[in-house]
């Protein structure tokens, strides 16, 4: 037998595991979960009194800064033209449409009805000066959520286990940053959004440290700091949807825990769905049962016809004082006199008036208007031969309209018919468009210009008749020029001055079917009486109105896209290529601008982490253990997190297509803003406390400067037209000299 060989060993790149080692992925996971104290030995809020009392101090500061001349200037600023005249449709309960949720104008709209605001004030225009409006207090409220912003982001690095001085500059940073403070002075909703998103990031942070230690899961602290968080996520979307990207960031931390939950195998499957559903409970229900509450309130206000009934659907606008109908008969026939309403653009009634087209036929003109009117009102017309006169319809047998008819539409205040011809329309000139217009006059029957066929399209469901002929709501039908073959049509094209910028209506021979469909929604006749069926809208209720909202909302946001004078790109955001100008008055100028040192350096902050991240993990893959550092893994956990963050509030605005303008940046610059601390805090970990705190002196003392520097554009303060030239850094910063 021959003698066995001994085993040689295996080829080894690296030693083996000694006992006791955890590698990389086990020690990264461990420290993003929050399993292992031992790398964040002091994690949690542990705040010294000397700490507070420091703070109190900042923050006293930070209130001087913010509300200092805050009554300057004494009249309206950008975008103070819009949201104050929001607060002034809240207290008139005037029914109004915006792009942005409810909260932070309902709180601005409290605060100037505390104040005895009447609603009269119509902010109209920038530079208008303020009579007999609580501008300043209205103002005061942004201006508060500014000066809590600087707290928090004391308190939140602090939950980060950043050290105190690093806290402190980061706190700092905010107090000075000049775009944080000119936004926070006025009337505006950025303030609010940047209050509740540092607050949401505050109390997710509590909570992930809470969460750290599993003893203390579903206590009463972990849910306390969990329903926050929630409370918070719903407020800050309340106040515009750019807090959906704060969700965004909070959903994927959080999908980031429950994934090292799922891989701990000392979490059993029934604990694992525990937290799964205390997650879902806090960050989704309550959110959304928030916001929606804020537009329960915002309909409660809001119950009577305003300048934004023109958005919504008709069944909407019922809903509203003001804009009730009574019950309609259902029955069309010839000779009802009717309304007549486009069904797509939600533009309004045909509507005709005792004006012409100053071009083209110079015929009366038609149009889409809004609002009820008496000359919205038609007579339908049998499409009688010329010569032959119309019957008495009180007396003639009621003959219903049905598929295929051949009617005739007269304008009853003016006695003029509905009529086409190959003209070109005013302002929609081109072939497949032709000029719809009222014509005729005393003793003239009309021609086959007048002549309109009746093309059904759908009828309600529960009303069987309304697919064969037209009845009132139900019958969606229409109308087809017997002569041209176009088809009565209507589109968000408005008209000129000449028009009083009402919607155009033509006859178009390509007509999108949606923009062509048309229904009827008043209706009476001679021959019918009170016994006789009637119909009326079916009222939405709350679901169905906070759901046509939302839709109306992202609609109307999507079609910004006229360009601004001072609208920008999100690529220029980071480097601060350019501001805003917000107000101009007597060689002095409010200019919303960040403060350039902070800007830049936080910038930079957040590539510098980008690069160093690529590069460890480069080396992770050529076997380097730089992940088992329990410093790397601490600051990566905590400048992550923090890069996630800016990058969700920042990358989302590349694919739209809307105005966007500087300040759509601000929530992504908290973040950025942060990412520079944690980055110091690294930078000075193993540095004495007193050299530590002599560069955060150096820091701070530069973005102080920066700040004295452009504070003129802030307050709108004098300058010489040196001062100011000598301001501009950069030749895309475009104020006024």
């Amino acid at each position: 037998m021959l003698p066995r060989r001994a085993a040689s060993p295996p080829r080894q790149r690296f030693p083996s595991r000694p006992q006791g080692y955890v590698d990389a992925d086990e020690k990264r996971a461990t420290a993003i979960s929050g399993d292992l104290r031992r790398a964040h030995p002091s994690a949690g809020l542990r705040i010294r009194p000397a700490e507070w009392k420091l703070l109190a101090l900042v923050v006293l500061v930070a209130l001087g800064v913010r509300l200092f001349r805050i009554s300057h200037p004494d009249s309206v600023v950008f975008d103070e033209v819009h949201f104050g005249k929001f607060a002034s449709k809240y207290i008139k309960t005037q029914y109004y449409v915006d792009v942005h949720p409810p909260l932070a104008k309902l709180l601005i709209t409290l605060v100037a009805f505390v104040r005895g605001f009447d609603g009269e004030f119509d902010f109209k225009d920038i530079a208008k000066v303020y009579e007999n409006t609580p501008y300043t207090s209205m103002r005061l409220l942004p201006a508060l959520m500014g000066v809590a912003v600087v707290p928090l982001a004391y308190l939140t690095l602090r939950e980060l286990d950043c050290g105190a001085t690093t806290a402190l500059l980061g706190s700092i940073f905010i107090l000075f940053e000049n775009g944080y403070i000119t936004q926070s002075r006025h009337i505006l909703l950025d303030s609010p959004l940047i209050f509740f998103t540092a607050l949401t990031l505050f109390f997710w942070v509590a909570f992930s440290n809470e969460d750290r230690d599993r003893s203390r899961a579903f206590t009463e602290q972990w849910w306390l700091w969990l329903t926050l968080t929630g409370l918070s996520l719903g407020a800050v979307v309340s106040c515009k949807w750019v807090g959906l990207f704060t969700i965004a960031t909070v959903g994927v931390d959080t999908i980031r825990q429950l994934w090292r939950l799922l891989g701990d195998l000392r979490v059993p499957p029934r604990l694992f769905i525990k937290h799964f559903l205390a997650r879902a409970l806090c960050l989704i229900v309550v959110p959304v049962f928030f916001y929606m509450s804020m537009f329960a309130i915002h309909f409660q206000i809001l119950q009577n016809s305003g300048d934004g009934d023109g958005f919504m659907s008709s069944p909407f606008q019922h809903t509203l004082g003001g804009r009730g109908m009574e019950d309609t008969f259902a029955d069309i026939a010839l000779g009802s006199e009717i309304t007549m309403r486009h069904l797509n653009t939600q533009g309004g009634y045909l509507h005709s008036h005792l004006h012409s087209y100053p071009a083209g036929s110079a015929q009366q003109q038609v149009t889409l208007y809004p609002h009820r009117d008496e000359n919205n009102v038609w007579r339908i017309l049998n499409a009688t031969e010329e010569g032959i006169a119309e019957p008495d319809y009180a007396t003639a047998p009621l003959t219903y309209v049905k598929h295929g008819m051949i009617i005739r539409l007269q304008h009853l205040p003016t006695e003029k018919r509905l009529h086409s011809h190959n003209i070109r329309p005013p302002v929609s000139d081109v072939d497949f468009q032709n000029e719809v217009s009222g014509y005729g006059f005393p003793g003239f029957i009309g021609d086959a210009n007048d002549n309109w066929a009746v093309e059904i399209e759908e009828g309600d469901k529960h009303d069987r008749e309304s697919s064969r002929r037209l009845r009132t709501l139900h019958t969606v039908f229409r109308l087809r020029h017997t002569l041209t073959g176009c088809y009565l049509f209507s589109h968000k094209v408005k008209l000129p001055e000449w028009g009083f910028e009402q919607q155009e209506v033509t006859c178009n021979t390509n007509a999108v079917k949606p923009n062509s469909l048309w229904y009827m929604e008043t209706n009476t006749h001679p021959q019918l009486h009170p016994g006789d069926e009637r119909v009326n809208y079916e009222l939405p209720g709350f679901f169905g109105k906070f759901w046509e909202l939302q839709q109306v909302m992202w609609t109307t946001n999507a079609g910004l896209t006229d360009r601004h004078v001072f609208d920008s790109r999100p690529y220029t955001w980071p480097i601060l290529r350019r501001g805003i100008n917000f107000w101009v008055k007597d060689h002095r100028q409010i200019y919303l601008l960040g403060n350039p040192f902070i800007w830049w350096l936080s910038t930079a902050s957040v590539v510098l982490y980008a690069v160093v991240r690529v590069v460890l993990v480069l080396r992770e893959k050529r076997g380097y253990q730089d992940f088992n550092h329990s410093r790397v893994v601490k600051y990566d956990s905590i400048c992550s997190l923090l890069v996630i963050g800016w990058a969700l509030h920042y990358f989302p605005f590349f694919l739209m297509q809307r105005q966007l303008f500087l300040h759509h940046y601000f929530p992504a610059l908290y973040f950025a803003i942060l990412v520079s601390c944690g980055i110091f805090d690294l930078v000075t970990a193993t540095l004495r406390p007193q050299v530590r705190l002599q560069l955060a002196a150096i820091l701070a003392i530069v973005a102080i400067y920066n700040f004295t520097h452009f504070s003129p554009l802030i307050y709108g303060g004098q300058w010489t037209r040196g001062q100011c030239q000598r301001a501009e850094w950069l030749k895309t910063w475009d104020f006024s000299w």
